[in-house]
């Protein structure tokens, strides 16, 4: 069998011991020929980019982060784009198979392509960790504990100065990353997506902060976050964007939100606040060992995928388990922080 493999979307920790596992284990145990297609979605499209994967190309990239195949935000059935185009691209290599590893863009797309008959199965990735088919994502771990790093160095430099700072994280919609980091790392306020919030009752859990006699605070704020600067009771905000601009997916470039929230902060409580955006740090650098074994766990269920013919299918975490899910189910929603959780970390800031 000839199986191809293509990481799309944003490029996360992890992704290379996905591809390492697929080729491995492929060649190893089942005597396929592994084929790479460079640039996600876009390697099937026009000018078909792709390159012959064997144990050696993948020697040694356990560690590294990014994607040796690279990747795009390329969306293959806009502007009238559609599977038969891609299935006749995969004929004409002889791809029999596909594993497409992403997020919610990527196994969107994937998910509509095996309604068409195309063979593939999904993997997740994504450091955001909103993919509703499976308990974790990999890269999300390598994210939280880069922001966590973070906010253990702001902590320093807030003390010694008499500062607030504000760190805004990734997450897109959902707070995962602000939340895990942000408990895990000791942030005084957290402001996620799925709690839209005043300006005010955030200046006064500040307050009330150095009113026990604190001089510092870290607020960690998700890039999504919603924050209304009405004075009025309000906690209906608005989504802050760098600009409006739509990529292939229909989605706006968030961020920001932290050099708006900075001089409200200090404006209201009269304390010296300074903003720091992590941006693209938390995407790049090693994978953490629990994201090397989880992705690399995710390749090798992936081949088990193929093998039993299971196609349409997304390997996911429930447990401890690695398991396959319709994939269907790995994108009809995303996966929001729940409520229980929020709850309990409520108790902890302030």
């Amino acid at each position: 069998m000839r199986v191809g493999i293509l990481t799309g979307g944003g490029d996360c920790p992890g992704l290379n011991a996905v591809i390492r596992a697929v080729v491995r284990k492929g060649i190893n145990k089942h005597h396929w020929e592994i084929i790479g297609i460079r640039e996600g979605w876009k390697g099937l499209l026009g000018e078909t980019k792709i390159q012959l994967l064997g144990i050696n190309d993948v020697s040694g990239i356990l560690h590294r982060g990014g994607t040796i195949l690279k990747t795009s935000r390329t969306n293959p059935l806009r502007d009238g784009g559609t599977a038969e185009q891609l299935a006749k691209n995969m004929k004409k290599l002889n791809i029999e198979c596909l594993v497409a590893v992403g997020g919610e863009d990527t196994l969107g797309v994937a998910q509509k392509l095996a309604e068409q008959g195309i063979k593939l199965v999904g993997v997740p990735k994504t450091i955001d960790n909103d993919l509703s088919g499976t308990d974790q994502t990999f890269g999300f771990d390598t994210a939280v504990n880069i922001a966590m790093e973070a906010i253990d160095r702001l902590h320093t430099t807030a003390e010694s100065h008499n500062r607030v700072l504000v760190c805004e994280v990734m997450g897109r919609h959902t707070g995962w990353i602000a939340l895990y980091a942000g408990l895990a790392g000791g942030g005084d306020v957290i402001l996620i997506p799925e709690r839209p919030v005043n300006i005010e009752k955030i200046c006064d859990l500040i307050r009330r902060r150095h009113g026990r006699g604190k001089d510092f605070s870290i607020v960690v704020v998700s890039e999504g976050a919603q924050i209304s600067f009405d004075e009025g009771i309000s906690s209906n905000g608005t989504l802050i964007v760098q600009d409006t601009t739509l990529d292939q997916f229909g989605h706006i470039h968030l961020g920001g939100i932290a050099t708006l929230l900075a001089p409200e902060i200090e404006r209201r409580t009269e304390f010296e606040t300074r903003a720091v955006i992590l941006g693209h740090i938390q995407r790049g650098g090693e994978p953490t060992a629990y994201d090397r074994v989880l992705a690399t766990r995710y390749g090798s269920a992936a081949v088990d995928l193929i093998a039993e013919g299971r196609f349409g299918q997304m390997v996911a975490l429930r447990g401890n388990e690695i398991v396959g899910v319709e994939l269907t189910s790995a994108v009809y929603c995303l996966k929001k922080v729940d409520d229980r959780m929020i709850e309990m970390a409520e108790e902890y800031v302030g």
